[in-house]
């Protein structure tokens, strides 16, 4: 068989997949692990666009081919030209799903681009005002973030001032070794947004992901519309999303985390809501599995939203063991008849398996407990649907008697 290897004319490398392995890819899984491949017809770098076919030489997809566990994110189950208008059609797609769902109304911060979920694998784009922050995650878009950059401006045009690439903390080694967080257009420094008509600082250049924990938004409106008259408890509060929420009606709002610099934001973006002389807000800077120890009983409403406890498939057994004892702590703590959110944003821990810690979680510490809600992602994450590793949010609404 003739090799087949990238020119400059874009001619993809031909990538076979071993018998019976071409299956994920009949169900439209974009990801295809390199325990698949039968052979690479060439000498693709990380980056290139490779074309796959089974192991009877049908065609099955286009995608970036890049060395590692996930060898090729595909990008359309169809040939088709992979060039500029191929980003900007995906691109406009995306932000027209927004604009159906109601995302942008209220808010001057959403996401835009949520990778697989907008069939873009490997791309994160989030908006802040007039200012849109980028995180890629692979070589291939990253190899095209001018050509993204180009069709994000173009299409959102005179809305937005600035595109930030800040990538550096999720690129592979390969690249984020020379990757400097820079400007693509544009420049703007960090400052206020608006979500659901609340106020907030964001620091996208040096804060956690690309600036703010977008994800929670529809979660921190169904807090708002629990806490009324409770004495709440924000663990992991970061910069205080949940407690400008909820602190429209609650009784008290504590905000801990471990992080200073995250506390002094949370404090400033409450201020920036509530003012500087509402006394029903204290910020701490605690280890949150040490605070609730010394704080049963003191709190109608515990809010649990820590950071990703397994970020692969070989950290979920411990990383069930931590959401089991941090849920009992938090169980154990709440007043009775108190509620508990409880999140998990760890890609690689199912839905089951984190209801199953809390379910441990619940029955070790010997208190009824009943599900209220089950919690996820808002709109503008949307899961795909062939790809259910975009659905990476899950949370419980517990009602603790």
């Amino acid at each position: 068989m003739k090799v087949v290897r990238r020119e400059d004319n874009g001619t993809p490398v031909k990538v076979v997949l071993k018998s019976g392995k071409d299956a994920s890819v009949h169900r439209y899984h974009h990801w295809i692990f390199s325990g698949a491949i039968k052979k690479i017809y060439g000498e693709p770098s990380d980056g290139d666009l490779v074309e796959v076919f089974d192991n009877k030489d049908k065609y099955l997809a286009t995608g970036h081919y890049q060395n590692g566990s996930i060898s090729v994110r595909i990008l359309s189950f169809q040939r088709e030209r992979i060039d500029e208008q191929f980003y900007r059609n995906r691109i406009a797609r995306a932000l027209q799903w927004r604009e159906l769902s109601g995302v942008t109304d209220g808010s001057t911060m959403y996401r835009l681009i949520h990778g697989e979920g907008d069939f873009l694998p490997g791309l994160i784009a989030d908006l802040y005002g007039r200012v849109v922050v980028l995180q890629i995650h692979s070589a291939g878009m990253y190899r095209q973030r001018m050509v993204i950059s180009n069709a994000i401006g173009d299409i959102l045009g005179d809305s937005i001032d600035a595109i930030y690439d800040k990538s550096g903390s999720t690129l592979p080694s390969a690249f984020s070794a020379g990757h400097e967080n820079r400007f693509l257009f544009g420049s703007s420094t960090p400052g206020e947004v608006t979500e659901n008509g609340y106020r907030f600082l964001v620091n996208w250049i040096e804060g956690q992901k690309t600036g703010f924990f977008i994800d929670q938004r529809d979660n921190r409106r169904l807090a708002a519309s629990f806490s009324g008259g409770k004495r709440v408890l924000n663990l992991f509060g970061y910069t205080g999303g949940f407690s400008v929420y909820t602190l429209s009606n609650a009784h008290s709002v504590d905000t801990v985390d471990s992080s200073a610099p995250a506390t002094e934001l949370a404090a400033k973006n409450i201020e920036l809501n509530y003012g500087d002389t509402d006394n029903r807000s204290s910020i701490i800077t605690a280890d949150a599995f040490d605070y609730l120890e010394q704080c049963k009983g003191r709190y109608d409403m515990i809010i649990v939203d820590p950071p990703a406890f397994a970020k692969h498939g070989s950290a979920v057994a411990n990383a069930l063991q931590g959401y089991k004892k941090l849920n009992m702590k938090a169980i154990a703590a709440v007043s009775p008849g108190g509620l508990i959110m409880t999140f998990s944003c760890s890609q690689v821990v199912g839905r089951e398996n984190f209801r199953r810690s809390v379910f441990v979680a619940a029955a070790n510490v010997g208190r009824r407990v009943r599900i209220v809600s089950q919690l996820s992602q808002p709109p503008d994450h949307p899961v795909n649907l062939f790809h259910p590793e975009s659905e990476y949010l899950k949370g419980y609404l517990l009602y603790v008697e």
